[in-house]
């Protein structure tokens, strides 16, 4: 028989290697470390997450739909498309207003852009001709403001495969601003083609919210607040093609899932203590044995 001290010795690292291991799961599972995708195969092959569908009221408020979708996932259901208006105080919606409108509610998120700022490029562009000249200035304090507000904005892009990570690990929705037109014309014509249809449109700027992901058709489940379906399904290159369109900045506003992070977090303490019970018994057997071996 072993000594004791040898076998509380083997239960004790048993322990702390479990502990280790859960510690990387959950820093491999935080947006910033996406990139090197180690948990990829721990992951089901889809997810999909219950947000409610909310439509836009007027032609400029889809990304306070959005907001307001989110914000009834996550359990905050009296929040309007209308009151959400009255605390942006414009009419005029930024992915930075939206990340603003998201600190107000203490929701946790994590803010990706290629520009950071007012893109002045944008100045020819039609859709943005009208408001740019008089946004500029408030855009760009906002971002200025943002560290101060507790914002973090990354200048980075975000790809189609490392949202759908995110998306099955269950932990994440994201608002994103697409080419309304693009994404559009992938349902109208089953195929994302560049050049087809509707070319001559321009630039017109559309917020939705990305809630599934399904990596046998490589679709993902959306909310969009323009549209009177309750979910829409878009494959990852329309998606991709409407994110990636001149005009987006590629902004996403990767939202945490609280309830679900909540019950993850329940789950863990939950198996932390049958472990801790099972543990207990195995020091009682231990004891037990220890005792008998010594003919006490």
């Amino acid at each position: 028989m072993w000594p004791l001290y040898l076998l509380l010795n083997k239960i004790l690292k048993a322990e702390e290697d479990e502990d280790s291991v859960e510690v990387q799961k959950s820093v491999e599972g935080h947006p910033s470390s996406v990139d090197d995708g180690c948990y990829k195969e721990a992951l089901p092959r889809a997810q999909f997450i219950e947000v409610p569908h909310v439509n836009q009221l007027s032609s400029w408020d889809c990304g306070l739909a959005c907001i307001s979708m989110v914000l009834r996932t996550i359990g905050i259901k009296t929040c309007s498309v209308d009151t959400l208006a009255d605390l942006c105080c414009t009419n005029s919606i930024w992915t930075v207003d939206l990340a603003y409108l998201l600190q107000k509610f203490s929701v946790k998120f994590s803010y990706y852009t290629v520009t950071l700022g007012a893109n002045p490029g944008y100045s020819d562009e039609f859709y943005y001709k009208e408001q740019l000249p008089t946004d500029v200035v408030r855009v760009n304090k906002l971002f200025h403001e943002a560290i101060e507000a507790g914002i973090s904005i990354q200048c980075r892009s975000i790809n189609e495969e490392q949202i759908s990570l995110l998306i099955l690990s269950g932990k994440y929705v994201a608002i994103a601003l697409v080419d309304q037109h693009k994404l559009s014309r992938s349902w109208l014509d089953g195929i994302c083609a560049s050049g087809l249809g509707d070319s001559e449109s321009g630039y017109t700027g559309h917020y939705i919210v990305i809630c599934g992901y399904d990596a046998d058709k490589d679709e993902f489940e959306i909310r969009d607040p323009a549209s009177s379906r309750k979910q829409e399904k878009v494959t990852s290159s329309c998606l991709g093609e409407a994110r990636k369109s001149f005009g987006t900045d590629e902004d996403i506003l990767l939202v945490t899932n609280q309830f679900c992070c909540a019950f993850l977090h329940f789950e863990y303490a939950w198996n932390r203590a049958r472990s801790a019970i099972a543990l207990q018994k195995n020091y009682i057997l231990l004891i037990t044995m220890a005792v008998l071996d010594t003919g006490v």
